[in-house]
C-alpha cells in the first residue's frame, strides 16, 4: 500500500470511528452494551449461520456468472474468491464502487482469467444485485404503507433511492446505447494523458490500441452474460436469495435481543441502509449502521439502543465475518494479488 493509499484508508478508519462515536453518543452508549450482554447466545449464532448462506448464494451467483464467461470456478474456491471480493469492498471507501478493481484483481489471478473478463463477472453481480433490491424495497414499503402511516423519513429514503437508482439505471443505459462509440473514440483521449500518470513508456498509438482491445473486450463479456437467459434467471435467483437471507438474518438479531420485528421492515430497510455504502467510508462502515437505526427507529418503534444492539449483530455477521473469512482467503491465496 503506497503512503496515498495508506493515508486514504486512515483518513476512512477516522471518519468510521467519529461516525460510530456520534452514534453511540446519541442513543446511549451503555444502553446498547446493555442490550447486547443480554442477547440470546444461540440466535446471535443462527444470525452468523444465516450470514454465510448470503454469503455462499452470492458467492455462487459469481460462479454463475463467471460460468457464462468461460470461467470455470469450483464451488469451495468461488465461496472464498467471493469472501475475498467482499473484504475488498469492505476495506476500501466508496463500498463496491471501490472494493472492484481489487476484487477483478483477485479474480483474475486465482482463475487465469483476463482482468477485464473478470472486472466484468464482479461488476455484473453488483449490478444484479440492484434489479431484486428495488423489488424488495417496493414490496417492503408497499406492504408497510397498508399497516402504517409512512414518515416523511422514510418518504424521503425511499425517494432518494429511486432517484439515485434511476440514475445509475441511466447512465448505465446510455453507456450501452453509447458502448461502440466509447469503444471508438475513448482510447484516443484516454491513452496520450497516460503518459502524465508514469506510464510514459508505453508508445501512445500502442497504448490506444490495447485500451480499444480491452474495452472491446470488455462489452463483448458483457452481451454474453446478457443473452445467455438460463443462466441469467439463476442469477437473479440467486441475488434474490442472497437479499432475503440478509433480511432473515437482520429479523433473527432482533429476536437475539428480544424483539419481534416483521420481515417485511427488513426488506425494504437493508437495500436502503446500504446505499449509505456510498460514503467514502471502508466499505461504509459507521454511515451503514446510523443508515439501519435512522431507518429502524420510525418503522419498529423499538428503543434506538436496542435497534442499535440488534443492527451491530447483524452487522458482525455480515460486514465483519465475511473481513475475516475474506481476508485469510486474501491472505491464502497470496497477499500480492491484491496489491
Amino acid at each position: 500500500m503506497d503512503e496515498r493509499n495508506r493515508r486514504a484508508f486512515l483518513i476512512g478508519i477516522a471518519g468510521a470511528i467519529a461516525a460510530f462515536a456520534i452514534l453511540f453518543f446519541l442513543v446511549g452508549a451503555r444502553d446498547v452494551l446493555d442490550s447486547l450482554l443480554s442477547a440470546t447466545s444461540s440466535l446471535v449464532v443462527v444470525t452468523f449461520a444465516l450470514a454465510l448462506g448470503w454469503l455462499a448464494a452470492w458467492s455462487l451467483m459469481l460462479r454463475t456468472v463467471l460460468a457464462a464467461l468461460g470461467i470455470d470456478l469450483p464451488v469451495g474456491k468461488s465461496f472464498l474468491v467471493y469472501a475475498g471480493a467482499v473484504f475488498a469492498n469492505n476495506v476500501t471507501p466508496f463500498g463496491q464502487a471501490g472494493g472492484e478493481p481489487i476484487a477483478a484483481l483477485l479474480i483474475s489471478k486465482t482463475s487465469d482469467a483476463r482482468y477485464e473478463t473478470s472486472l466484468v463477472g464482479i461488476a455484473t453481480v453488483d449490478i444484479i444485485n440492484v434489479v431484486p433490491s428495488i423489488a424488495l424495497i417496493l414490496v417492503g414499503v408497499g406492504y408497510y404503507a397498508t399497516t402504517a402511516a409512512i414518515g416523511e423519513r422514510l418518504e424521503t429514503a425511499v425517494g432518494s433511492a429511486v432517484v439515485l437508482i434511476a440514475g445509475i439505471v441511466l447512465v448505465m443505459a446510455l453507456v450501452w446505447r453509447y458502448h461502440r462509440t466509447i469503444v471508438d473514440r475513448l482510447p484516443a483521449i484516454v491513452a496520450p494523458r497516460l503518459g502524465r500518470l508514469g506510464l510514459d513508456r508505453f508508445d501512445s498509438e500502442t497504448l490506444e490500441e490495447d485500451i480499444a482491445d480491452r474495452l472491446g473486450r470488455f462489452f463483448e463479456n458483457i452481451e454474453r452474460v446478457a443473452t445467455d437467459q438460463w443462466r441469467l434467471t439463476a442469477i437473479i435467483g440467486l441475488s434474490l436469495c442472497g437479499w432475503l437471507f440478509q433480511t432473515a438474518a437482520l429479523t433473527v438479531a432482533f429476536a437475539a435481543i428480544g424483539h419481534d420485528v416483521s420481515a417485511y421492515v427488513s426488506l425494504f430497510v437493508i437495500p436502503l441502509a446500504n446505499l449509505a455504502g456510498a460514503a467514502p467510508l471502508p466499505g461504509g462502515l459507521g454511515s451503514i449502521e446510523a443508515a439501519f437505526v435512522t431507518l429502524l427507529v420510525p418503522t419498529t418503534g423499538v428503543a434506538a439502543p436496542t435497534i442499535t444492539a440488534a443492527v451491530l449483530i447483524f452487522r458482525g455477521a455480515i460486514y465483519w465475518m465475511p473481513v475475516l473469512i475474506g481476508g485469510l482467503s486474501v491472505s491464502a491465496f497470496g497477499v500480492r494479488a491484491v496489491r
